[in-house]
C-alpha cells in the first residue's frame, strides 16, 4: 500500500506513535501463521473435493490479494476513492480488520482439528454448532469477510469494493460445496442447522 492511501504514523500523547498500516498487516500476517501452523494440525481426510473445484476457489482469491497488494497503474478507475481518506474512516477500516481476524481465528480454534483448507469430510468428522457455529454456520467465512471489508474501506478506493465482492462469491461457493459434504455426513441433523442458523450473516445471509 502506498503512502497515499492511509495515515502513515497514529500519534498518541507523550510523543508515542503507531502505524494504522501496520495494525493492518499484523493483523494479516497473524492469521497466515495460524491458518499455515493450523494446516499441520488436522484430523485425517476421508473424502475431499476436485482439484478443479478448488482451483475455482483460489482464483478469486487471488484476484482479491492482486487487488489489495499489488500496483493498481495499469486500471486507474480502480483507484477511484468511495470513502474519503480521513482519519475517522481508516480507523474504522483498521479496527474492522482485527475485529474480523480475531473472529476468524477464534472460529478456526473453535472448530479444532475438522478444520482443512479445502472442502473435505475428515476422520471422526464433528458437527460444531456451538460458540461462533451457534451464530452463522461458516464463521470463519464471515469474519474473513468483515476483515477484507475493513481492510477495503481503510484503503477506500473501489478496488477494495472489488476485492470485497469477489471474495464474499468465493466463500459463498465454496460455503455450499462444503454444506453439500455436511448434508451427505450428518443428514437431517445438518439440514435442521442449516434451518436455524444463517450462512454468512447472523440472521440475514
Amino acid at each position: 500500500m502506498g503512502s497515499e492511501y492511509y495515515f502513515d504514523i497514529w500519534t498518541y500523547p507523550g510523543g508515542m506513535s503507531f502505524g494504522l498500516d501496520t495494525v493492518i498487516e499484523v493483523a494479516w500476517i497473524a492469521a497466515a501463521v495460524v491458518w499455515l501452523v493450523g494446516g499441520f494440525l488436522t484430523k485425517t481426510t476421508v473424502r475431499s473435493q476436485s482439484a478443479s473445484s478448488r482451483l475455482l476457489e483460489i482464483l478469486p482469491m487471488a484476484v482479491v490479494f492482486l487487488l489489495f497488494f499489488v500496483n493498481q497503474s495499469l486500471l486507474e478507475w480502480t483507484s477511484v476513492r468511495f470513502v474519503p481518506a480521513t482519519f475517522g474512516w481508516q480507523s474504522l477500516g483498521a479496527a474492522m480488520t482485527v475485529a474480523g481476524v480475531i473472529v476468524a481465528m477464534w472460529s478456526r480454534f473453535y472448530i479444532g482439528r475438522n478444520w482443512s483448507a479445502q472442502v473435505t469430510v475428515k476422520e471422526d468428522h464433528e458437527l460444531i454448532r456451538s460458540g461462533p457455529y451457534s451464530v452463522v454456520r461458516h464463521p470463519i467465512y464471515s469474519g474473513f469477510l468483515l476483515a477484507i471489508l475493513g481492510t477495503a474501506i481503510y484503503v477506500g478506493q473501489l478496488r477494495g469494493l472489488l476485492a470485497v465482492l469477489l471474495a464474499a462469491l468465493a466463500w459463498k461457493i465454496k460455503s455450499m460445496r462444503e454444506e453439500t459434504f455436511m448434508e451427505d455426513q450428518f443428514g437431517e441433523q445438518y439440514v435442521q442447522y442449516r434451518r436455524e442458523v444463517k450462512a454468512l450473516v447472523p440472521f440475514i445471509w
